[in-house]
């Protein structure tokens, strides 16, 4: 997924929540902080995202541009609305937010950090082989 496809799904997911302000998180947060991120770390074609004042508009996001939406039949890419609880965040994450503000597009993501954290409580093959990445691929020094 690039920045602009993940600015597109924000983009939507706030028309649809009727909320100005998404939160991104799980692995393609990291654009957020790393616009030009390592192709390994852009490889799913679907972005974890809630609304940050109407959570509960989460279902709603996934019904109409979630996995299998016509939305994902046209763009190849896709949201899945999730609660915020989903992610198993460090203490503290929503203070290192980062914000998305241009002429397209408004909204948050978790801070990259949550990539680097979490994955290892997290058991899918994939999340595992990203972890595995080097930390100069991972954007950490």
């Amino acid at each position: 997924m690039t920045r602009s496809e993940l600015e597109h799904l924000i983009r939507a997911a706030g028309a649809i929540a009727e909320d100005g302000q998404i939160v991104v998180i799980g692995s393609q947060s990291v654009l957020g902080q790393f616009p030009q991120a390592p192709a390994a770390l852009r490889a799913s074609m679907e972005a974890d995202l809630y609304p940050r004042n109407r959570p509960e508009r989460a279902e709603l996001v996934d019904g109409a541009i979630g996995e299998g939406s016509h939305f994902h039949e046209q763009f190849g890419y896709y949201a899945q609305g999730v609660g915020k609880g989903t992610a198993v965040l460090p203490r503290g994450w929503e203070r290192r937010l980062v914000r998305i503000k241009n002429e397209n597009t408004g909204g948050w993501k978790a801070c990259a950090s949550k990539c680097t954290i979490s994955p290892y409580r997290n058991t899918s093959p994939s999340v595992k082989k990203t972890s595995r990445l080097p930390a100069s691929s991972r954007g950490t020094s």
